[in-house]
């Protein structure tokens, strides 16, 4: 289940980075992104 929740806010926030910024910005925006996600997936105990 994390595994699942990690990988659709990795895709759906990156999919707003692609569409809001530059394509240089949404690149280097990936780390935090996945970041993020990780820490939405696992550390948050929301799910």
């Amino acid at each position: 289940m994390q595994r699942k929740i990690f990988w659709i806010t990795f895709t759906i926030i990156g999919l707003i980075a692609d569409f809001a910024l530059p394509f240089w910005w949404a690149l280097i925006a990936t780390i935090p992104i996945g970041l993020a996600s990780w820490w939405i997936a696992y550390r948050s105990d929301w799910f």
